[in-house]
C-alpha cells in the first residue's frame, strides 16, 4: 500500500485547529513498527468506547471505527500509554511475536 501525505490549510483561529489525531494511522511516511517491544492488544468485551486511548496515542495509531476502536500496528510504537491509561483494563501489552 502507497502512502501518502495528507495536507490542511494552516488555521488562523485556535478553534480551527484540530483536536487529537486529525487523520487516520497511515499519514505518516515511513512504518514504525519495527522497533517495538510490546504491542497494545484490545479486549473489544471490556472496551467502553471511551476514546481515551485514541485521545492520549502519540503516534495516531489508534484508528476509531464503527464498533470501537482498533491499533494500527504498522505505526504503533508500544509505548503503552493506552493501556496504562484505559481505566477499564481493556488494554494489554504483549510481548511481540505471541
Amino acid at each position: 500500500m502507497k502512502r501518502t501525505l495528507q495536507f490542511y490549510d494552516r488555521p488562523q483561529r485556535i478553534e480551527d485547529f484540530p483536536v487529537g489525531p486529525h487523520f487516520r494511522s497511515g499519514h505518516l511516511v515511513e512504518i514504525s513498527a519495527g522497533m517495538r517491544t510490546f504491542r497494545p492488544v484490545i479486549n473489544s468485551t471490556k472496551c467502553r468506547k471511551c476514546m481515551v486511548c485514541f485521545l492520549i496515542c502519540p503516534d495516531g495509531a489508534i484508528c476509531r471505527e464503527a464498533g470501537g476502536v482498533t491499533v494500527d500496528y504498522d505505526f504503533c510504537k508500544g509505548c503503552g500509554l493506552c493501556a496504562h491509561e484505559c481505566k477499564f483494563g481493556a488494554i494489554s501489552m504483549r510481548k511481540e511475536g505471541e
